[in-house]
């Protein structure tokens, strides 16, 4: 099979990435203490995969934790599977990426994977040495997919490395985001669809904003337009965390800005609740709120595509 007939295994009949990402690890432990042991989290993801799978058109998951959960999506959700250890060495100057000890593109083309999504933290501003060592790290991967076949997602988290203040990022993100979306969409990565956060933070956009601004509507939209002119690779959105109803809005508000995205990636904005929910009341419970309020919002989220995204050229 192509790598095409799996971009369209991947998306919904008209040809939009719905995917659900359950690939967290740190962060899932983290929003769900630090008690929580391996066969909960494998649990958790299951419960996500069985309840919300038949809404989503695939799913993300992670080989660590995630293949009881692969096993038991819908029949006919789609399969990306994550390739690189959660995090990065705080220790170390530059967030560099690694890839999970025991596992390869083949091994996830082997046990079933579609596709596979690499992580990465990128600031286009860093020294030429630490961008230049992502680069290679990740023309690695994409020969390794294009070796076996499979589409690459690269996810890009952007950052400041010597800037941590949210006012201040919230200046500089929308060309860090779009310059880094350039970056990789060289042909040399192999990129088959880059997962990237939006070009604004808009808890800083006017009307959008509870105490300070970054910018005017008419200023992000412009940034969302230039994003979309960025690349002529496809492009889906991550959640990032926010909630439901502010990744919505984000959406409506891309597509009027002129935004040519193809989906999203969505986790946390659908599932989030339920992670309290499963901890202090169980499974049970856990699987309750999927079906009501997990259900709601991927429905939710779902009908916001059908208006916004632009389906893939397959």
């Amino acid at each position: 099979m192509s790598k095409q007939d799996l971009l369209k295994k991947l998306a919904t009949k008209d040809g939009i990435i719905a995917a659900l990402a359950i690939d967290q690890r740190g962060a899932l432990r983290r929003m769900m203490g630090d008690d929580i042991t391996p066969q909960q989290v494998s649990e958790f993801k299951t419960l996500i995969s069985q309840e919300l799978t038949p809404y989503a058109s695939s799913i993300l998951l992670d080989p660590e934790f995630g293949w009881a959960a692969a096993e038991k999506r819908d029949a006919n959700c789609g399969l990306i599977m994550a390739y690189e250890k959660t995090g990065y060495d705080k220790t170390a100057v530059g967030r560099f990426p690694d890839l999970i000890d025991d596992v390869s593109v083949y091994r996830l083309k082997e046990k079933g994977a579609e596709a596979v999504k690499l992580l990465l933290y990128f600031d286009i501003d860093e020294p030429k040495e630490i961008n230049d060592r992502k680069a290679a790290f990740v023309e690695r991967v994409g020969s390794e997919c294009n070796a076996e076949g499979l589409p690459l997602f690269l996810e890009i988290l952007t950052y400041d490395a010597n800037n941590e203040d949210k006012a201040y990022f919230a200046k500089v993100k929308p060309r860090k985001v779009i310059d880094a979306m350039k970056f990789f969409a060289d042909k040399r990565f192999g990129v088959d669809v880059l997962k990237v956060e939006v070009p604004v933070d808009m808890n800083f956009v006017e009307g959008y904003a509870k105490d300070e601004v970054a910018y005017t509507q008419a200023e992000a939209k412009a940034f969302f337009k230039a994003q979309s002119d960025a690349t002529p690779i496809p492009f889906i959105f991550l959640s990032a965390g926010v909630s439901a109803k502010l990744f919505q809005d984000t959406l409506v508000f891309a597509k009027e800005a002129g935004s040519k995205f193809n989906g999203v990636l969505c986790g946390r904005a659908t599932w989030a609740g339920a992670t309290e929910t499963y901890k202090a009341q169980g499974v049970d419970a856990a699987r309750e709120w999927l079906k009501t309020e997990g259900k709601r919002n991927i429905s939710e989220l779902l009908a916001v595509l059908e208006q916004t995204a632009t389906p893939v050229k397959l």
